[in-house]
């Protein structure tokens, strides 16, 4: 069989002994299909490093023209920070919770990689956000955001203000627990359990979702995909700092003053689905709408 794809990179999530099988079993179905097999050097021990071309990720994102990745959302919201610029589409084996982005069971492994290998594909564009810190007139960080950047004062239940702006437009001050700017995608992640509404990933929209807001008015507010939002850090109690949060994974401690602006990232994941994948199957799955009240 002639693959659509001639360079497949692997990358296995760490630290789980379950997704070894998993790995195998992939880097077995790549190779029996007749493509160039690179491993991730974190991943290549998993392997036992035998016989396969091993790169570094931002190396596999310059050679491959498919990257699969064997474990959870999580997994696959870093390679979305790393990888997006690169344009190579990804595939995800899901070996975590939910699996709304990682789309293939272990039990399909091998029948829907060979279809994918076939052409048998679609590709859904997902935007990232681009968040960055201002002190002053000067960047401090940034980094781009699969999910959600969220604003909070990390693990304390203790209250902060702050200022939201929309393409310079002055929006509110507000004294909560922080507050989510989430894209399509991570509408059905924590902005969903913070109250936010679900939006399809074909949006071109930001969503803003305010945690326990100090007021019974404040909702979510949904803005144009190609907005700037920014998030002015005021006071927060005396000893805990602002943080702030992109996809759970990458932190940064904030001043008082610090300006966090978020757009929209110059370049989109590119997600490989087998055909017949459809987000609204996957919500009525992993949110239990096919379910109702008494169903056992």
């Amino acid at each position: 069989m002639t693959s659509s794809f001639s360079t497949v990179g692997l990358i296995g999530r760490q630290g789980n002994p379950q997704i070894l099988e998993s790995v195998v079993a992939v880097a077995q179905c790549l190779v029996g299909h007749g493509v160039d097999l690179v491993v991730e050097d974190s991943t290549a021990p998993m392997l036992n490093g035998t016989g396969h071309e091993i790169l570094t990720r931002l190396e596999l994102g310059e050679r491959c023209d498919l990257i699969v990745v064997v474990g959870g959302d999580g997994s696959l919201l870093g390679v979305g920070r790393d990888l997006a610029h690169a344009q190579v589409p990804v595939l995800g084996v899901n070996r975590g919770g939910l699996g709304f982005l990682a789309n293939i069971s272990p039990d399909q492994i091998e029948t829907k990689i060979a279809a994918v290998l076939a052409g048998k594909f679609t590709i859904e564009d997902h935007f990232l956000l681009d968040a960055r810190i201002w002190r002053g007139d000067k960047e401090v960080g940034n980094s781009p955001a699969l999910n959600d950047v969220v604003v909070h004062l990390g693990g304390m239940a203790r209250m902060m203000e702050f200022s939201l702006w929309v393409d310079d437009q002055f929006v509110y001050d507000q004294r909560s627990d922080g507050v989510i700017v989430a894209s399509p995608t991570g509408s059905t992640a924590y902005s969903l359990s913070a109250g936010g509404p679900i939006m399809h990933p074909g949006l071109d929209a930001i969503v803003i979702v305010p945690m326990f807001p100090h007021t019974l008015t404040s909702r979510p507010l949904v803005v144009s995909g190609q907005a700037e939002i920014k998030v002015i850090v005021g006071h927060s109690e005396v000893g805990y700092p602002a943080q702030i949060s992109c996809d759970s994974q990458v932190e940064q401690v904030l001043e008082a003053g610090d300006e966090v602006r978020i757009s929209k990232y110059t370049q989109p994941l590119r997600l490989l689905y087998p055909l017949g994948h459809s987000f609204f199957e996957s919500c009525r799955s992993k949110l239990d709408w096919a379910s109702r009240l008494g169903d056992r």
